[in-house]
């Protein structure tokens, strides 16, 4: 790598609006998030799937396509 051509390098404070924080590397000293995996749905098991599902089902009715 050539010399003072690259930022710095950190160990970076993410902290999450959720209260959750954890350290990671980064350019900068600290970074500001609005969703982790301790509060996103996919990852916390609250995603709601039923409704995916039910829009899915009425796609495959409209055009009549068959389940398998």
């Amino acid at each position: 790598m050539k010399d003072g051509i690259h930022p710095e390098y950190h160990q970076a404070k993410v902290i999450c609006n959720c209260g959750n924080e954890f350290v990671t590397g980064s350019t900068k000293k600290e970074i500001h998030v609005e969703v982790c995996s301790k509060c996103h749905p996919f990852y916390t098991g609250q995603q709601k799937a039923t409704a995916a599902r039910g829009r899915i089902d009425k796609f495959n009715r409209k055009y009549g396509i068959k389940a398998e």
